[in-house]
């Protein structure tokens, strides 16, 4: 048998040598094979030749299987590997889009998905969806929070101000450490350490009129948390121009409030509302008149719970609605606003 196995690696190295394929130097090492079990069969028991090949054919047949087995399973596992790659080439290949969601995103967001009124292709929705965030405040800081844990794919966060340590006192996005940093890069770095999984565009200077509507067409909702009405009135006009829905909520002491703006759905817009800007004294800012320190998060908080009910198509948001918070003691209530006739903005009627 030494003979024989000695002879098929003798004609396996010519072969190589002689730069013949692996499938000729395997076709001469079958034959030999063949050649070496016909003499066992045809040769009678104790002939010279089948006592220097071995002597029996029972282990020639054994080996042979042997090695059937092995070469029959190596071409199983060919036709496999090539039925998935030509799978993978009609799909578009290793290119092709990644799984929408991670087994690290789906369990991060169980608690969307059980909800009958989000499920997956709710959350599937916040994952695609843009949304601008005016202001990353009082306001801005909670919802821009919320926004990022609830997996919004794309978060726009607009805001000319850098961090200062009486902000802390509301604006918790931002810490101790944040103090001189650009609110948007401060809020940055919170949002994508909560939830490395969603993309956050930071835009650190003022929205101006010559980059509102460009800015604007690139969202898909609007959330306004300045503390001006020469932004708000600019942010109103921007997003009833551009079609889009207007989250707006704004803050004094102890009281909050929101509305959803949305002429495109037969809302009104915000100058439906405050058609002209209060006289200063009627209106001191936070920093004039004092504002208590959680009131900005649960506004904020409203606003994102809104953002994802337009997101998602989930309930009623606050289109023509106003929701008036009281927090010194403890009310809220809600109510109707109507597009006004005549409005420049939004032409209700």
């Amino acid at each position: 048998m030494v003979l024989v196995l000695s002879l098929a690696a003798v004609l396996w190295g010519i072969g190589h040598f002689m730069g013949a394929p692996k499938s000729a130097r395997g076709l001469m090492i079958g034959l030999l094979y063949v050649a070496v079990l016909a003499l066992h069969l045809v040769l009678p028991d104790g002939h010279p030749l089948r006592l220097a090949t071995g002597e029996s054919a029972a282990l020639w047949l054994i080996l042979g299987g042997f090695v059937a087995i092995v070469l029959g399973y190596r071409q199983v596992l060919t036709r496999l590997r090539n039925r998935a790659d030509t799978s993978r080439t009609e799909t578009g290949g290793n290119d092709g889009p990644a799984p929408l969601f991670t087994e690290t995103e789906l369990n991060r967001y169980a608690r969307h998905i059980v909800l009958r009124e989000i499920g997956g292709p709710g959350q599937k929705r916040l994952k695609e969806a843009k949304v601008l965030v005016i202001g990353a405040g009082g306001l801005g800081a909670p919802a821009l929070q919320y926004l990022a844990a609830a997996g919004v794919g794309t978060i726009g966060v607009v805001d000319d101000d850098a961090v200062e340590n009486a902000n802390l006192q509301r604006q918790v996005i931002h810490k101790d450490a944040s103090i001189g940093m650009p609110k948007v890069f401060s809020a940055q770095a919170e949002m994508q350490t909560q939830n490395p999984f969603v993309q956050v565009r930071p835009y650190h200077r003022r929205l101006t009129q010559d980059i509102a509507a460009e800015l604007f067409a690139e969202y898909d909702v609007v959330l306004d948390g300045t503390d001006n009405f020469q932004t708000r009135y600019l942010v109103n006009e921007t997003a009833v121009a551009a079609g889009i829905p207007l989250i707006s909520g704004a803050l004094s002491q102890w009281e909050g409030q929101l509305s959803v703006f949305d002429p495109a759905q037969d809302a009104p817009c915000y100058r439906c509302i405050f058609d002209e800007a209060p006289a200063p004294e009627l209106a001191p800012s936070c920093a004039e008149a004092g504002v208590i320190g959680p009131l900005p998060g649960v506004i904020g908080a409203m606003m994102a719970v809104e953002a994802v009910k337009l997101i998602t198509g989930a309930g009623a948001p606050l289109r023509g609605q106003m929701l008036i918070y009281d927090a010194l003691y403890g009310e809220s209530r809600q109510i109707a606003v109507r597009r006004r006739a005549g409005c420049p903005v939004c032409g209700g009627s």
